[in-house]
């Protein structure tokens, strides 16, 4: 094999890695962790980044040195570190010439099927205009009930979400340890490469704890890497705190050298996507589209996405965000999708050219009813 190229890369950095232990910024790891993004945007990638922070911002300009245990409180200081966290981010990525975009989620946001295809929509968008999506726990609304615990679970959804090729989960740790570090008294072996996620590698994750201003810990990083894994992602926990720690994971990944830096989780081979299964087998039907022979040509033969023009019925009452049956003239089901539209507004703009949407119904969503990357064809 050899050489394999990765294009999508998610980056999650933890609050233990980007703040003092006072809970302040620590800018110079920031800039470290910046200038690796950009670096890697330059030889041609696409990066997301997943950071936490907000919270030990808030800390570090309260003066507080411990995070308080009261969710009203946490939220509180993340209102005030967010916008801390972001400007630093932003004016750090405009020094070395790029932009970031900042994307608050939480999880109820990935389980509703409309907010779910917008967070996709936005985030895919954002790439395609060349900027660096900043994403976060939006602790300010968030609870104990939709809390990702320091990012690491959400830092998986966002790279299933966004179909990346490889997630990077940053830590205050080499990787995972054969054994506890924090009792060791010499220093411990690292487990390098992970191929299948038994009981026994989540039982040592059990032994090594979050820092002062992280909630975080190996468990929920292994939790995360479940979850990457499943959606035929690579999951590197690599140490945040080394220079190059990013660039470097990803040379050793792309040039298929020995595992020898930090953690790295193999996905199992020929696993559908995550965000496949999910369409394929987890979302009820809510409606179909009956399409046309050409736009079944297109769709089935030549990868495209289905345009309005190509509709010919509407069938069912469903919302933007649901998923459709599509259907042939022969009613035959051709493939399964998100929808752009409502099936009120498809009954409008059916049978009509894209750039005749907003003429019909005054806005528009999507030049698509339904886009190629919200499609399984072929059920």
């Amino acid at each position: 094999m050899g050489n394999k190229k990765y294009k999508r890369i998610v980056v999650k950095v933890g609050s233990s890695t980007i703040t003092h232990s006072v809970g302040k910024l620590n800018l110079t790891m920031i800039d470290n962790i910046v200038r690796q993004l950009v670096d890697l945007k330059n030889k041609g990638k696409e990066v997301i980044l997943v950071t936490s922070g907000a919270i030990g911002a808030g800390m570090g300009e309260l003066g507080c040195e411990k995070r308080p245990k009261l969710i009203p409180k946490q939220q509180a200081m993340a209102a005030i570190g967010q916008g801390l966290l972001i400007g630093v981010y932003n004016r750090l990525l405009r020094e070395y010439g790029e932009k970031g975009a900042q994307v608050l989620l939480t999880s109820s946001d990935l389980e509703d099927r409309d907010r779910y295809l917008n967070a996709f929509n936005t985030l895919i968008t954002l790439l395609e205009y060349g900027v660096i999506p900043i994403v976060n726990e939006n602790d300010t609304v968030a609870t104990n009930e939709i809390k990702f615990g320091d990012n690491d679970t959400l830092s998986a959804r966002v790279a299933s979400l966004a179909e990346a090729d490889v997630l990077l989960n940053l830590s205050d740790v080499e990787g995972l340890y054969k054994g506890d570090p924090s009792k060791a008294t010499e220093s411990l072996e690292i487990i390098h490469k992970v191929e299948q996620i038994t009981p026994e590698i989540e039982s040592l994750a059990g032994s090594n704890k979050g820092s002062e201003v992280s909630i975080g810990g190996m468990t929920t990083k292994i939790e995360a890497a479940k979850a990457a894994v499943d959606s035929g992602i690579i999951m590197v926990i690599g140490p945040g705190y080394r220079k190059n720690v990013i660039v470097d994971l990803v040379n050793m990944l792309e040039n298929e050298e020995e595992y020898n830096l930090g953690t790295t989780f193999l996905p199992s081979k020929g696993c559908l996507s995550k965000r496949k299964q999910w369409l394929s087998f987890n979302v009820p039907i809510c409606g179909s589209i009956t399409v046309d022979r050409g736009a079944e040509e297109a769709l089935v033969n030549k990868g495209k996405s289905l345009l309005p023009g190509g509709v010919k019925e509407v069938n069912g009452v469903f919302s933007t965000g649901g998923l459709v049956k599509i259907l042939n003239e022969d009613g035959r089901e051709i493939g399964k999708g998100l929808v752009d539209y409502s099936s009120a507004e498809i009954e409008k703009i059916k049978g009509h050219h894209s750039s005749e949407i907003f003429s019909i119904l005054g806005y528009i969503n999507q030049e698509e009813v339904i886009h190629r990357r919200n499609m399984v064809i072929g059920g």
